[in-house]
């Protein structure tokens, strides 16, 4: 029988549950791909592991803090949808999301995104992304 935490739904909406989804790879496991490393990344905002997005973040292009607690209101995040993979070659990847959110009681808002991943000693980073409209 599976424990509670392995019962708990996971945010980037995989069916298997957050241990063995993005649970793993918030406790150290490697991505298998960008697309997995981008849905590993949502789940972290949603649970605020600010640890876990500097760290899976390009050192090139990350930034000392996110601040993340400081966020008011924080954002309730509602769903991901991936729109498209691609791998572009070994070490590049793109992906294209729609991330979901809500401010406060506000109007639910989207986040519509597509990001470049780059493979460095054989693990991913998030290297940046380019919202769309």
């Amino acid at each position: 029988m599976k424990s509670i935490d392995t019962l708990t739904p996971c945010p980037c909406g995989n069916p298997a549950g957050y241990t063995d989804c993005c649970g793993l790879l918030h406790e150290g496991a490697m991505a298998a791909s960008a697309e997995q490393l981008m849905r590993s990344r949502y789940s972290a905002y949603v649970l605020r592991r600010e640890d876990y997005l500097l760290a899976s973040w390009h050192p090139e292009t990350r930034p000392d803090t996110l601040r993340l607690a400081a966020q008011q209101p924080a954002p309730t995040w509602l769903g991901l949808e991936v729109r498209r993979q691609q791998r572009v070659d070994e070490d590049h990847a793109i992906v294209e999301f729609v991330a979901r959110y809500r401010l406060g009681g506000g109007r639910a808002q989207r986040q519509h995104e597509t990001s470049r991943f780059v493979r460095k000693n054989g693990r991913w980073y998030y290297l940046d992304g380019e919202l769309k409209s």
